[in-house]
């Protein structure tokens, strides 16, 4: 009886022990950790469901938001009713696409249907959408959840995310920094598993450098690959959306639910989309690597080793590497574009910019003559015709490689405070977005040094309508993250996901994670910072 007794004890505290284990491994950290293609083969297999995705991924955004103000709107209960709808289709097995069930945020220039969509400005703080995007449609056909509407610089009018009408982003691997911009939300959230992937835009860097910055994976693909029908413009002919995600699979499988023609947008590319997974793997030995050597100038120190070491990297996989030129941007620009979207829009619903938005816009509207817009735009066309002839082709190159950035990102304070434009990466002069040559950038001046413009590497691919990704390459002495920018040709999206996927697993640089903590403390801005953002 005693033996009996003691046998079921044994097996009784075996079980409670194997039952402990199990509800460790489902805790909303771990499940979150997931990345997209690990959480998609648990919906598949039906060992998680998608509510208990959604409320894992609330519970961190509860904890973290408050230290990385990554989030305008979370959407909570439209969520858990899209969860569960998604739930009863899973247990019938009915499986929409490889995101069924998946939660993922949306950048808040990308407009939702009944859900606010602000671009980070009390210009829209009442705006409410009827129509969802075009990109947000295809997601929710996907069975793609929508979490919440990601912060951001405010009208995509820099390339920091700190000036917000909802305050300023902060980086998840340090507060005191930046996240980047104008896509910071989206990176941020995503560095910090509030969702398992999330859509940012991209004018001249504004998905990519964010996604440096916060040590993740930004995926830009080829202009008019992804539909920009029913997201906020900064300027139509340089706009493009796309996914930010943890790994460069991930990054491939929401960009395979998005991309396609859009016949309403007059900038979508009528062009078949291949199977972007057929490149997760693919070799990559007979490539040709192009290194244009006007991205590699006056680089920080500790961003030019990691970018050294990535290119040894890189050369052992495949044929090697090389110098390139790339074709000048000069002339070419739609700097109209910007004043077109904003001439009505100053003190709508009673708001105004952020005083630093309101610096950078005039300079836009300042540039609008027809005959430049009209030569600037032609110019822009041509440069896209024949760049594949002129750089890949006639110089013998498959993909391109340059840093992501050129300098490590800076402090949040000293961005509101000293940057004339708010941290708006050069936008307000003649080199940036804002001015006569918006895809070229600004000379360093004494008052604007060359680290001011946190897109000068990226904002020429912009121009030239190239797919290009960016993904971690290495650190900082402090700890920050160092990005790696691929570029193909245009729509050679392949080539750019088959060569980064192939660094990603030759590394470890993308297994870090943020030391962010609950308790650690949000740092205080000064008065003057305070008062050039809504934070």
């Amino acid at each position: 009886m005693e033996s009996s007794t003691r046998r079921e004890w044994l097996a009784a505290s075996l079980g409670a022990a194997v039952a402990a284990r199990l509800t460790f491994a489902d805790t909303s950290d771990d499940l979150t950790s997931l990345t997209l293609k690990q959480a998609s083969d648990r919906i598949r297999s039906k060992k998680v469901s998608p509510v208990e995705l959604t409320e894992a991924c609330l519970d961190r955004i509860k904890t973290y938001n408050p230290k990385i103000n990554a989030w305008i709107t979370v959407m909570r209960d439209k969520a858990m009713a899209q969860a569960k709808e998604l739930e009863k289709e899973q247990k019938s097995g009915n499986f929409r696409s490889p995101l069924h069930g998946i939660p993922i945020g949306i950048k808040d220039s990308i407009d939702t249907a009944g859900t606010r969509t602000t671009a980070a400005s009390a210009v829209y703080e009442y705006r409410f959408p009827q129509e969802d995007a075009e990109v947000v449609r295809r997601l929710k056909a996907a069975g793609a959840i929508l979490i919440g509407k990601c912060n951001m610089h405010e009208f995509d009018a820099g390339a920091t995310s700190a000036v917000s009408y909802w305050g300023p982003v902060r980086n998840p691997w340090n507060l005191d920094k930046v996240a980047g911009g104008s896509s910071g939300g989206s990176a941020a959230a995503v560095a910090m598993n509030n969702c398992f992937a999330a859509l940012g835009t991209d004018s001249g860097g504004a998905l990519r450098t964010p996604s440096a910055y916060c040590g993740v994976v930004g995926f830009k693909p080829t202009y008019g690959r992804v539909s920009l029908r029913g997201i906020i413009p900064f300027s139509w002919s340089l706009d493009h959306c796309g996914p930010i995600a943890r790994t460069v699979e991930d990054a491939a499988m929401v960009l395979q639910q998005i991309a396609g023609y859009d016949h309403v947008d007059i900038d979508s590319a009528d062009k078949p989309v291949p199977d972007f997974s057929s490149a997760i793997g693919a070799p990559v030995t007979n490539f040709r690597i192009g290194v244009p050597v006007q991205f590699f100038d006056h680089l920080d120190d500790e961003v030019a080793k990691a970018i050294e070491d990535a290119i040894e990297v890189l050369n052992k996989i495949t044929k090697g590497s090389h110098d390139v030129s790339m074709p000048s941007l000069l002339r070419a620009g739609a700097v109209g574009e910007i004043a077109a979207y904003h001439e009505n829009l100053r003190g709508v619903n009673g708001g105004g910019y952020e005083p630093s938005t309101a610096r950078v816009f005039p300079t836009a509207q300042d540039a609008t003559k027809a005959v430049d817009y009209i030569r600037g735009w032609r110019e822009l066309q041509l440069i896209r015709r024949t760049v594949n002839a002129d750089i890949f082709e006639k110089q013998n190159v498959d993909v391109l490689i340059a840093p992501t950035a050129r300098h490590a990102a800076p402090t949040v304070e000293e961005v509101l405070v000293t940057t004339p434009a708010g941290g708006g990466g050069g936008r307000g002069g003649g080199g940036g977005r804002g001015g006569a040559a918006p895809t070229t950038p600004a000379a360093p001046t004494e008052s604007t040094p060359a680290r001011s413009d946190p897109e000068e590497n990226t904002r020429p691919f912009n121009g030239y309508g190239l797919p290009a990704i960016t993904l971690p390459c290495g650190f900082s002495k402090d700890g920050m993250p160092i990005g790696l920018q691929i570029s193909g040709p245009r729509f050679g999206e392949l080539n750019v996901f088959a060569l980064a996927y192939a660094y990603q697993e030759a590394t470890d640089w993308h297994k870090r994670k943020p030391p962010l903590q609950p308790d650690t403390k949000v740092p205080v801005l000064s008065k003057s910072a305070s008062e050039q953002t809504g934070g």
